[in-house]
């Protein structure tokens, strides 16, 4: 097989996602020949108390619309939803990204309010069918101290708005040192960044000689919103994904790393014809 056909061929890359929402990128970066290492700075877990969460649910029938942040949180609010209950059949439901669309598949669900093009809160927001929201009742189900903006804007369009959290997110405990030996020698080449707290947490998990790494090595996402917060935070080598989630981030490494390897080639063939 050629290089352009394994255009990541030795090439190492940080998948920072939550482990049990890595599998996709994984996949995607060994069939190009690469080196997916999984690395999540993001812990998904229970909420400790379900009271409010459970009260939503209990309550399905008031909504007219239910919106899913994330695949988490669908994962999590219909573990709990199918253990009481059904989903009303009335009731519209809105996801803010395709994971969370084929998330709910999963379950059964296909009939859903989806943002093409852009997969984030302001492209949802600009769907037709969250344009007339007012005196509707509206459910999302999120994770802790989820971003305000869709439920803020939904309230100033005159929604009548309920958050239920069903998971909370945290930063987990791990020791760097083989990650920083191996950074720092070369061996990461590429990371991977999904949520803009989750390059918070690396950042704090790396520590100084980590985000000094980081700074030095091209960091790929598929949103704007976590460009943007990249390249404030000092990162100078942030690839933005043209096509949105992780077909978008796969196909952006297979264009980068097939050009050096490209550019290396010819290098090579001039230095041969010396």
């Amino acid at each position: 097989m050629n290089g352009k056909a394994r255009p990541l061929e030795g090439v190492n890359v940080l998948v920072t996602r939550p482990e049990h929402q890595s599998a996709i990128l994984a996949e995607g970066i060994r069939n190009l020949g690469g080196n997916p290492v999984i690395f999540p700075v993001l812990v998904i877990s229970d909420v400790k108390d379900k009271t409010s969460v459970m009260k939503c649910i209990e309550r399905l029938e008031e909504y007219d619309l239910c919106i899913f942040v994330s695949p988490n949180a669908v994962h999590k609010a219909m573990h709990l939803i199918q253990a009481t209950r059904s989903l009303p059949s009335q009731m519209k439901i809105a996801v803010v990204g395709k994971g969370s669309a084929d998330a709910l598949r999963e379950y059964g669900i296909k009939d859903v309010i989806v943002p093409t093009g852009r997969y984030d809160s302001e492209a949802l927001l600009d769907h037709e069918a969250l344009q007339q929201v007012s005196g509707k009742r509206i459910v999302i189900f999120r994770g802790n101290g989820g971003r305000p903006l869709l439920g803020d804007t939904l309230k100033q369009r005159g929604a009548i708005l309920d958050y239920a959290e069903c998971y909370c997110r945290g930063k987990p405990d791990v020791d760097v040192t083989k990650l920083l030996s191996n950074w720092s020698h070369g061996r990461i080449n590429a990371v991977i960044i999904t949520s803009s707290e989750g390059l918070h947490n690396l950042f704090d998990i790396v520590g100084r000689l980590g985000q000094q790494l980081l700074r030095e090595t091209p960091v790929f996402t598929a949103h704007e919103r976590i460009a943007e917060f990249a390249r404030e935070a000092g990162l100078a080598r942030v690839i933005l994904t043209t096509i949105a989630a992780d077909e978008g981030i796969i196909q952006s490494l297979r264009e980068y790393f097939s050009v050096r390897k490209d550019s290396a080639a010819q290098v090579t063939g001039n230095d041969f014809g010396n």
